[in-house]
């Protein structure tokens, strides 16, 4: 398995689609990605039903990862618990001096592995822009594999980020579809200095509204033939699930 740095390594910026469970998992990687983003509002939709208001127990997180894939990384954020979709309203950051020990726990824990370890701040919303810089530049003094400042509102304000720290730092960029940074294409965050590009919606948002209009016309019509395009077949779903490697194992062993 190629660590975070490798894939950084190759000079391309890193694309990591948001998933919530290992169907989602499987899609990602069947779709040619090297890695995944798992989504905490993904995760608080899929499993509770629920807003991204800090519903989720960290334990509930990790859980959720262990079933899915090996973690390769983390993102360590800057909100007072409980913390929140960086989209949301009512953020609130914890101080800058409560935060850095936390970080270099972290970076210090994982020493001698290929973990990466992402330092997040959500200041930008309750206290400005500079002051977003300010601790991103503290992490990156700190020894973060990555800094990432979430929810810059303009281009103006994700070039600034960019020219405001080493140019070696890789930097995240978080595309929320109708969220508060405008969306840009994958070449063109490359082109303004962004390694990792997180799109941690728009598998939770598709599927949703795949079941919606699914849902729908089964109760109005009790039958689903007028969105038979929209579903895959039960066949290929079976052989998404790799059902043949399963009946093949099954013979080996009682054979």
């Amino acid at each position: 398995m190629d660590s975070i740095a490798d894939l950084l390594g190759t000079g391309e910026t890193l694309v990591l689609p948001g998933v919530y469970d290992s169907l989602s998992a499987l899609l990602a990687e069947l779709a040619g990605f090297p890695a995944i983003f798992l989504s905490g509002y993904c995760l608080s939709a899929t499993r509770l039903g629920e807003p991204d208001l800090g519903l989720l127990t960290q334990t509930e997180v990790t859980d959720a990862a262990r079933r899915i894939v090996t973690a390769a990384g983390a993102f360590l954020e800057d909100q007072v618990w409980p913390k929140r979709c960086g989209h949301m309203a009512r953020k609130r950051v914890v101080e800058l001096e409560e935060y850095l020990p936390k970080l270099r726990a972290a970076l210090d824990l994982r020493r001698g592995t290929l973990f990466h370890v992402t330092a997040r701040t959500d200041a930008r919303a309750p206290l400005g822009l500079d002051e977003a810089i300010r601790r991103a530049r503290a992490f990156a003094e700190a020894g973060a594999d990555a800094v990432f400042i979430e929810a810059p509102e303009s281009l103006e304000e994700m070039a600034a980020i960019r020219a405001a720290l080493p140019a070696e730092v890789p930097l995240v960029a978080n595309m929320i579809e109708n969220g508060k940074t405008p969306l840009r294409a994958a070449a063109d965050l490359h082109a303004a200095g962004f390694q990792i590009v997180t799109v941690p919606l728009a598998g939770l948002l598709a599927a949703t509204a795949a079941l919606r209009d699914v849902y729908r016309t089964l109760r109005q019509d009790g039958i689903t033939t007028r969105v038979a395009d929209r579903m895959l077949r039960f066949g290929e779903m079976n052989a998404l699930l790799g059902v043949e490697e399963r009946y093949r194992r099954e013979r080996e062993w009682l054979d």
